[in-house]
């Protein structure tokens, strides 16, 4: 499970000011968007202007109270949620505040830590709430698969044969490289089982510390280790009849592996620190992109489980083995992202997108086009709105097939400089700009090619 990038907008209905502000300013502090609200009327129509992801309530305000707020929010498709927080609260107004959607309850004073913890944890809840609304808006359209988006036979084959695989409960290995989609692969096959309205979560086995990773995927009781002050939950529990992801499953540690082989034969496992078996109907798909086999005959990763997650396995070609998808994903990140800009793609920048090599794949690609649009002074990105990375390749090419053997990476990358700078008349902050580095890195790069062009003083 994952939280999503960037600020949580927080909105705040008090009545009482000073506390709403000295809120407001811990909060934005702890790195949240915060707003305030004095009455739980104006609240709502804040909501209904502006999106945020949580609601921090007062039970007791003028005009409209806590509890009327909760009603009316309860009717709403997606509401954010709600945290209860009030100096005047008892326990049968908790429960009431609870079965009426409330995410969970505070009683005044409370600590900001305390308070920011449980904000992050309703945003992550959110998230998944999001998610599942948005997949299952573009799953009632006509496209079986409208996630993955694709006019490449390879991927195309992979698409019928998710339909075959995702009613079964079989394990699926999905690999490839980094950016190539396999967790969109993961979700169709969730969104396409019996399992759909339960949870697909996910979990990225490489990067968390083994006792960390034991905790996040088998829970751990109260005491169990230091800091743990209460019972978690572990997401096999919490994906019960649902569908889990193993992202980087080649990462785990043997003694892991283990554990993950029982559990994933027999849905069997034990809490950290708990002596109390517990069951549960998990379908578990894996991702990775490493070779595993490899890492089997070197002893790495155990024999036994690799066939027991490699049922059905499931490779996804990177991008530069199927350009063809380049022209057609573009125009869907320009779409995507177009809240940044609506904007075009040049014929000559879109020759370019096609003929880069992607090491990142389909992730590089997403970034390259949002960082375009952000950066394009006009309505159509041109092939100099691209990054550098993209232009000294092309560069590079057409070098290599001009002189029949290709030249130095550093000799490329210092004609390409030498042009931009031409191009922007010596100005080396519009040429930073165009080359998309920094102005800091353009300078070191000036630098070591001996390029002395001397910056203009009169720009007019």
């Amino acid at each position: 499970m994952r939280a999503g990038q960037g600020k949580i907008r927080v909105l705040i209905a008090d009545d009482e000011k000073n506390f709403a502000r000295v809120l407001k300013a811990e909060l934005g502090r702890e790195g949240h968007s915060t707003e305030v609200s004095s009455n739980g009327r104006e609240a709502l129509e804040r909501l209904k202007e502006q999106e945020f992801d949580v609601l921090i309530l007062d039970l007791k305000m003028p005009k409209l109270g806590g509890m009327e707020v909760l009603k009316e929010l309860r009717k709403w498709t997606l509401a954010p949620e709600v945290i209860i927080l009030t100096g005047h609260g008892t326990i049968p107004t908790a429960v009431e505040a609870m079965k009426l959607g409330a995410y969970t309850y505070m009683m005044k004073p409370c600590k900001t830590a305390e308070l920011n913890l449980l904000i992050r944890k309703a945003y992550e809840k959110q998230q998944i709430l999001r998610e599942n609304l948005y997949l299952k808006t573009r799953l009632a359209k006509d496209d079986p698969f409208p996630e993955i988006v694709t006019t490449s036979e390879k991927i195309r084959r992979i698409l019928e044969m998710l339909t075959k695989i995702a009613p079964t409960d079989s394990t699926v290995l999905i690999t490839g490289e980094s950016g190539t989609g396999k967790e969109l692969v993961a979700k169709a096959i969730h969104q396409k089982s019996k399992r759909k309205d339960k949870p697909f979560l996910v979990i990225n086995c490489g990067a968390l510390q083994e006792s960390i990773l034991e905790s996040e995927l088998f829970g751990h009781e109260k005491g169990a280790f230091t800091g743990a002050h209460t019972t978690k939950l572990g997401l096999f529990e919490v994906a019960d009849r649902g569908t889990l992801l193993l992202d980087e499953i080649g990462e785990i540690s043997q003694a892991m592996q283990l554990k993950l082989l029982r559990v994933i034969e027999n849905g069997k496992f034990f809490r950290v620190g708990s002596t109390r078996e517990r069951q549960v109907d998990v379908r578990v798909l894996s991702a990775t992109n490493r070779d595993l086999q490899a890492h089997v005959k070197a002893g790495k990763f155990r024999e036994d489980l690799y066939y027991r997650i490699n049922v059905i396995p499931l490779h996804v070609a990177p991008l530069r083995e199927r350009p063809e998808d380049v022209p057609l994903l573009t125009q869907h990140f320009l779409q995507l992202f177009a809240p940044l800009g609506k904007k075009t793609m040049s014929r000559d920048a879109i020759n370019y997108l096609t003929r880069y090599s992607w090491p990142g794949n389909v992730r590089e690609l997403q970034h390259v086009i949002r960082r375009a649009l952000i950066l394009s002074p006009k309505d159509q990105i041109e092939a100099e709105d691209l990054p550098l990375d993209l232009q000294v390749d092309q560069v590079s090419k057409r070098v290599a097939a001009s002189h029949g053997s290709p030249s130095t990476l550093g000799e490329v990358e210092r004609q390409h400089i030498l042009r931009v700078m031409e191009q922007a008349k010596g100005h080396r902050g519009e040429a930073a700009q165009i080359l998309g580095i920094d102005p800091k890195t353009l300078y070191r790069k000036l630098l070591t090619y001996r390029i002395d062009i001397p910056e203009p003083r009169d720009r007019r």
